[in-house]
């Protein structure tokens, strides 16, 4: 392992919705606890936007407002039942309740408030290190946390922490660099039965949890962003048929814009490759950008996602 844990050890997990941090640091949150660290848990979402397993278990067709409303509580007091399952009290959570199944569209919306909220966390917390989503991550909610919480800890005046990115949603083969967790019987067991604390999920979809959380711990150690041209090439090649639906959008110090990808301020090069101009010689920090169909669709996940440029 590349980051050392010990007493002094302050780690800070973002997870996105109730669950991902049993998923995904339950093992790396217990090893900090045994090694007398302190950690909390910053949760995004309430989850509440989940409607299938609430129409399972309460027997259900419709989900109003005050239904969802007490779903997410529900989430609320699972993820307070597994962190004390991992050594950690309840009182180490910070909830934000951003909209479930909306943080992309928070991020383009309310990029400064969103940045402030996280600045804010990060002050209170002060973490040396820190647990975030990957930004190759298939969810929507998991991709635009990533770039969300990259864009406050560049704004951010403290001491730049170790930054540790995983992967719930997609392939590990997927990201590279991975740095992996030790780990041990017992320690994985106990992950499991914080896992298990989620009932609402598990009931439904027990054996696809059990699969995520049965895959070793490895994480991508983020580092600072390098320089880059000022028109970078973009990684994707669309088809001429989708690209009336299609959406391109920016992230970055200047804020978040998003275009039409027939109006977006792209050019081809000489290999047939888009190549983006909307990038100054100045733009200094990290800067993301997103494909995406702005069609409706049963499918959550994303088909091409965000790069980082």
């Amino acid at each position: 392992m590349a980051f050392s844990l010990n007493a002094r050890t302050r780690l800070l997990v973002v997870a996105p919705h109730p669950d991902d941090e049993s998923i995904a640091t339950g093992e790396l949150i217990q090893q900090v606890r045994q090694s007398g660290g302190d950690v909390r848990i910053l949760l995004l979402t309430n989850g509440d936007n989940n409607p299938w397993p609430q129409r399972w278990m309460e027997r259900r067709l419709r989900i109003g407002a005050d239904e969802r409303r007490r779903w997410g509580d529900r989430r609320r007091t699972e993820v307070g039942q597994a962190m004390t399952q991992l050594g950690v009290d309840a009182s180490s959570l910070e909830a934000l309740g951003w909209p479930d199944m909306g943080i992309t569209a928070r991020l383009h919306a309310d990029l400064e408030a969103s940045i402030a909220s996280l600045t804010a966390c990060l002050d209170a917390s002060q973490p040396n290190l820190v647990a975030i989503p990957a930004l190759g991550d298939h969810h929507p909610d998991h991709s635009a946390a990533h770039v969300l919480f990259r864009l406050a800890l560049d704004r951010w005046q403290g001491n730049a922490p170790d930054l540790l990115a995983y992967l719930v949603h997609g392939r590990e083969g997927q990201v590279t660099g991975r740095v992996k967790l030790d780990s041990s019987v017992g320690l994985h067991a106990n992950k499991l039965a914080a896992l298990a604390c989620h009932r609402s999920q598990m009931a439904l979809s027990g054996k696809r949890m059990r699969r995520l959380a049965d895959r070793a711990e490895r994480y991508l150690q983020v580092r600072g962003s390098e320089p880059r041209e000022a028109a970078p090439v973009l990684p994707w090649q669309p088809s001429a048929a989708l690209q009336p639906w299609l959406h391109l959008m920016l992230a970055d110090r200047q804020g978040a814009r998003r275009w039409p990808w027939r109006e977006a301020p792209l050019a081809r090069d000489g290999q047939g490759r888009y190549v983006l101009h909307a990038l100054g010689n100045e733009t200094t920090g990290p800067v993301f950008a997103k494909l995406y169909m702005n069609l409706p669709s049963p499918w959550i996940f994303d088909r091409w996602g965000w790069c980082e440029l």
